[in-house]
């Protein structure tokens, strides 16, 4: 679970306008945080299953909004891939 102020800082990059928490920018930078502080959870309780299933649901719903973001937008996706450290 990011706090607050993690959230904050996340958002303060991807965003478009001051407001923004709904873009798929914004998202899947949220996503991308949440993603590496469960996996860093994981590799410390290795049979925590529940938290296993939760990231799935997030890698699959970030890979969506990467989908959508690439046939919306293709020159913001590749500026969000390259700002993330994302591969595809």
């Amino acid at each position: 679970m990011l706090t607050k102020r993690v959230k904050e800082n996340v958002l303060k990059d991807a965003r478009r306008h001051d407001t923004d928490t709904g873009s798929p920018e914004a998202q899947v930078a949220l996503l991308t945080r949440q993603i590496e502080e469960l996996s860093t959870h994981l590799r410390k309780h290795k049979k925590d299953f529940h938290s296993r299933r939760g990231l799935l649901k997030m890698v699959a719903d970030r890979r969506k909004q990467l989908q959508y973001l690439e046939t919306k937008d293709a020159k913001t996706y590749q500026a969000v891939i390259k700002r993330l450290g994302l591969k595809r």
